[in-house]
């Protein structure tokens, strides 16, 4: 007989949430680009080939969700991944 020992539900629906937000294929390239390291709006939206509103609005999403946040160096905002559980995910690329 197989024992029950399944992940709390409240890891399992917070862990849903965090991938179904990350599943975004955009959303991901962004993710992936922030881990190798921390990157700017204008650093993104020129990397992905996408116009800057696009790039903002997904990282307001990921900002909204707290999978990233961000801080002020000079005149940039600096993305950085925060999520541990996202983090993890994305090392794995």
């Amino acid at each position: 007989m197989i024992e029950k020992t399944c992940c709390p539900e409240e890891l399992i629906d917070s862990y849903a949430q965090k991938l179904k937000v990350c599943g975004h294929p955009l959303r991901l390239k962004i993710l992936c680009l922030i881990e190798k390291q921390d990157a700017c709006v204008s650093d993104l939206w020129q990397c992905l080939e996408q116009p800057q509103p696009v790039i903002s609005q997904h990282l307001a999403v990921l900002k909204d969700k707290g999978i990233v946040e961000s801080s002020t160096e000079g005149n940039r905002r600096i993305y950085r991944i925060t999520d541990e559980f996202v983090r993890n995910v994305i090392s794995k690329f």
